[in-house]
This record gives C-alpha cells, structure tokens and sequence, in this order.
C-alpha cells in the first residue's frame, strides 16, 4: 500500500514538471488596422471621378501600407487596342501610404483617412487577402469604368472581410442617381468629356442605382461608409483624418438639364435652315454636308462599340436614330446640290429613310421602354432632319 502510494506520488510530480517544462502559447500579434483612404477629383479626364485605395497599418511593419487599385501602363503592348475593345487590364500595387500620397500632394488632391472598426480576424483576413492579391501573378484585373473599377474593388474587399454585411446595408438603397447623372455631374468641368459621356452611354446608364452600383465612385462609397454598421449596431467607420486638403476644385453637384433650350435651338435651326434653302440652297446643302458627316461618324463610331467592343455602357445606344450612319451616304448628294445639281433619287429616298428613323427616336422614349435619357439629342437633331427632308426628299431642282 505504501509503495502504491509512492508511486502515485511520484507520477503526479513527473507529471507537474512535464506541465512547468512545456512553453507557453505566445500572444497572438496585435490586428493590423484596417482604413479606406479617398482622393478627391484631378484635373485629368480619368481623375475627374476621384480614387480610393485600403490602408493597412500593420504593427509588425515599418509604415502604413497603400493598397491601390488604380494602375495601369501606357506602355503596355496592345494598350490602345484594348482600351478601345473594353478590355482594359489595371492592376492592384501595394506601396508605403506616404509614398501613394506624394503624388496627391504634389497636384493638390485631397485625401480622407476612415479607419475602420473590424474585428481582429476580420481584419487579418482582410490584410492577407490583399497581400496575395497584390502579388504579380494576381494583381491584374479586368477593368470596366462602372462595374469593376478601383472603388468597386476595394467595396467587394471590405464587403467579403464583412461576410456580405456591407452588401446587405447597400443593396437595397437607392438616390435615383444614374451612371448617365453620375458620370455627367463629375465631367460637367470639361464640356468635351460630358458631350461624349452624354452621347455615348445607351440605355444601360439610365437605371436607378443602389448605393451598392454607387460605390463605383469613391466618395459616394466613402459617404455611405459613414453610415454602415456591425453586427453589434456600433458604426463601421471609427475615426476620419484629413491627411490632405482638397486644393483643387472639388467635386461639382449635379444640376437639372431642362429641355426646352435643346427645343427652341433644334427648331430655330430648323426654321434657318428652311428659310436658308429657299433662298440661298448652295449654302444650305455645304452646311448640311457638314452636319450629315459629322452625324455619320459618331453614328457609325456608336455602330462600332456596340458591334465590336465589350463597351456595355454603348450598346443598344437610340443616339443611333439621330446620329445615323447612313447620313454619309447623304454626301454625295450634298455634293451635287453644292453644285446646282438635283440629287439622286435614291439621295432623296435615303433623306427621307433618314428623317424617319430619327422620328422613331420618340417611341421608346414615349413608350419607357427600357428608358434612355436622350429626350434633348431629340429635341435638337429631329428638327433639322425633317427640315432636310422637307427641303430635299421631293424631285426640285436646286
């Protein structure tokens, strides 16, 4: 009994040093903190809708690290061609904050600094997955301006460290704002990028957005990040540092586009034109051969984005009515009438085909059909085609 005892006694001591000799389990490392740092507007036509990038400021690194989605290469073989087939290729760059900073600094772009309030899982998750995406083999991406640019990419990021909450707060909200009033609002300061903005974009950029589809643009994601929360109910955005102010314009708000001044120019140049026919046709017909080339190329430039490029935003685009490529079949006969000649015809048959598919503009117009906002190209352009057809289409002698 005594030497069971002893034994026991010593199996119990062997035991207790085996337990003191094992080590400690280490602390696990400090999270790293996660933000989303927004740019304001540049001067530069691909700057005008700002930027935004995920810092991630690791306790184990020297600095803040800059997530940016928005790189690409001018000097990339075969830019061009697919930048003009929608097949841009940008790329996610990881580099020190202060170093992404220099160049917004240097022009005069702001920069607003959310720090987020994660969990520490969510918040390594986070911070690995953007490691991994950030190296070469994965950094390059398929870029579209509305659906898969810097924004919406560092949205799905912080949504999947989310598990889908971001998604669900956004998805469900809408401003009624458009990609067509979004992208016409931000380009309104060079007039040339929003008259090929307006032209272009088709029935695809005039449905109502989510605040979710809003996040394409960094400060509405950045506004609607104010008002996301967690799980427990506490705000999503913790803190908000301005690490640069804004000394470049900032961002312009949107303002109504009545229809009426479009309407009274289209019908005043209409009645011109009449009146410019009656009396002085060989003027009128070099003024018309002006107006049916330059609708015949941006007619055929729209024909040619829908056919030929991944440009979704371009497709199905009703500017086709009124800017028709057919209208470069009109030249000859412009050419005729500059030289006192009556036209073809096949030129008069065609004018009227051309004043017709324009008046077909109104229908899905009128109808809602799948609506696209091009009531004011109608209101201008109409007017002078049936004033051509009017003037042209019958066998009179100029």
């Amino acid at each position: 009994m005594r030497m069971a005892a002893l034994c026991l006694l010593f199996l119990l001591l062997y035991a207790a040093g085996i337990a003191r000799a094992q080590p400690a389990p280490r602390p696990e490392p400090p999270a790293p903190r996660i933000g989303v740092v927004t740019m304001g507007p540049g001067d530069i036509f691909w700057e005008r809708f700002g930027h935004d990038a995920i810092v991630v400021d690791d306790p184990a690194r020297p600095g803040p690290v800059s997530y940016n989605f928005g790189f690409f290469d001018l000097e990339e073989d075969g830019f061009a061609q697919r930048f003009a087939k929608g097949e841009m290729r940008y790329l996610l760059v990881a580099l020190p904050l202060e170093e992404d900073l220099a160049y917004y600094r240097e022009v005069g772009r702001g920069a607003t600094l959310q720090w987020l309030d994660l969990d520490p899982a969510q918040a390594r998750r986070l911070a690995a997955d953007l490691a991994e995406n950030a190296r070469p083999e994965n950094a390059r991406y398929r870029y579209d301006y509305y659906t898969d640019n810097c924004a919406t990419r560092v949205r799905d990021a912080l949504d999947r460290a989310l598990d889908g909450r971001l998604r669900k707060q956004l998805e469900g909200r809408s401003s009624g704002d458009t990609y067509r009033s979004e992208s016409l609002r931000l380009a309104a300061p060079a007039p040339w990028m929003w008259l090929g903005f307006d032209i272009a974009i088709g029935p695809f950029g005039d449905r109502a957005l989510t605040r979710w589809e809003q996040g394409f643009l960094p400060r509405r994601l950045a506004d609607d990040l104010r008002k996301v929360t967690r799980a427990d109910g506490r705000p999503l955005v913790a803190a908000e540092v301005e690490l640069l102010p804004q000394r470049q314009a900032a961002e312009p708000v949107e303002q109504a586009q009545p229809l009426w001044p479009w309407l009274l120019a289209g019908v005043t140049l209409a009645l011109a034109a009449l009146a410019l026919g009656r009396r002085y046709p060989r003027t009128l017909a070099g003024l018309a051969g002006g107006f049916w080339l330059l609708c015949g190329l941006l007619g055929a430039v729209l024909a040619m984005g829908w056919a030929f490029t991944e440009h979704r935003a371009l497709w199905a685009n009703r500017n086709l009515l009124l800017m028709d490529p057919l209208c470069l079949l009109l030249l000859p006969g412009a050419w005729a009438l500059l030289r006192g000649r009556m036209p073809s015809p096949r030129h008069r048959a065609l004018l009227l085909a051309v004043a017709v598919l324009a008046a077909l503009a109104c229908l899905p117009l009128w109808l809602q059909a799948v609506p696209q906002r091009n009531g004011h190209w109608i209101a201008l352009l109409l007017p002078l085609h049936l004033a051509f057809a009017r003037l042209w289409s019958r066998p009179v002698r100029a």
